[in-house]
């Protein structure tokens, strides 16, 4: 069945004009780094990207919890792709402008208050300060170390976050303090608005915030995991990165370069 899926979706790609591909950045497009300013993406994933941006037929969309400005560094798409950053917070446009929610100064105050609650507890090392939020990543530790200072982080941001009706959101390896505003499956929406109702559309993650993103593309397009191993996900389909995601991108630019489109295909 998720095969089958795979293989009627890409079917509509190559009858189509225009497709929508939207990816998450780590644990999809690249593997998790214990040092994330070196997480480069899976060998022969950037050339694709840039292939499938060159024929002309795929609006490439990254959605990621990173800041939105770290991703052009790693990937080096030309012309630059649309990207939304920090869950959804930011939409940064292939012009370079990027469009956020004002943050009021009681949630900037509350930000620093829970960046200094870290340096208190020793774990500034841990933390990535973001627009509109701050992370604490794990993923580097034993899984004992993990769950002991999950709970740490968690009993000591709750009633900081509380003061400003912030929220703790949970990825695989960290949580992240952030306004309530956005996420990936606002994200997923407005893409969903902007898109005519035949145009393909796709998103492919591995995170439990990607589940947002599945969720809101339900049965308007084909949500993805992307991962070695299956988990229970609201994704239709499952890729074992990075070959299966490799033969999947490879497959998708076969279909963009076919000449054969049909008569009912649109923008």
């Amino acid at each position: 069945m998720l095969q089958r899926n795979i293989e009627e979706f890409l079917e509509s790609v190559a009858r189509a004009r225009q497709s929508v591909l939207l990816l998450d950045y780590d644990g999809t497009l690249a593997p998790f780094s214990v040092d994330r300013h070196r997480a480069v993406p899976y060998p022969g994933l950037r050339d694709l990207l840039q292939q499938i941006i060159d024929t002309g037929r795929t609006r490439l969309v990254i959605v990621t919890g990173r800041d939105a400005h770290e991703i052009d560094p790693f990937l080096r798409l030309r012309p630059a792709p649309e990207i939304w950053g920090s869950h959804g917070l930011q939409r940064l446009l292939p012009d370079g402008r990027c469009q956020m929610p004002e943050i009021p100064p009681a949630v900037a105050e509350v930000l620093d208050d829970a960046r200094r609650w870290l340096e208190y507890q020793g774990l500034d090392d841990c933390a990535e300060r973001k627009p509109g939020s701050i992370a604490v990543h794990w993923r580097a530790l034993a899984q004992t170390e993990a769950e002991e200072l999950r709970g740490r982080i968690i009993v000591g941001w709750f009633p900081i976050a509380d003061r400003a009706n912030l929220k703790l959101l949970e990825f695989d390896g960290g949580v992240e303090m952030r306004m309530p505003d956005l996420d990936k499956g606002d994200a997923v929406r407005t893409m969903l608005k902007e898109t005519a109702p035949n145009v393909p559309v796709t998103y492919l993650g591995d995170d439990i915030t990607d589940e947002r993103a599945f969720r809101a593309l339900g049965s308007r397009g084909l949500g993805i995991l992307v991962r070695p191993n299956f988990r229970r996900s609201a994704a239709q389909a499952w890729l074992k990165p990075p070959e299966e995601l490799r033969d999947f991108l490879s497959r998708w630019l076969a279909a963009t370069e076919t000449t054969q489109l049909t008569r009912s295909a649109t923008y």
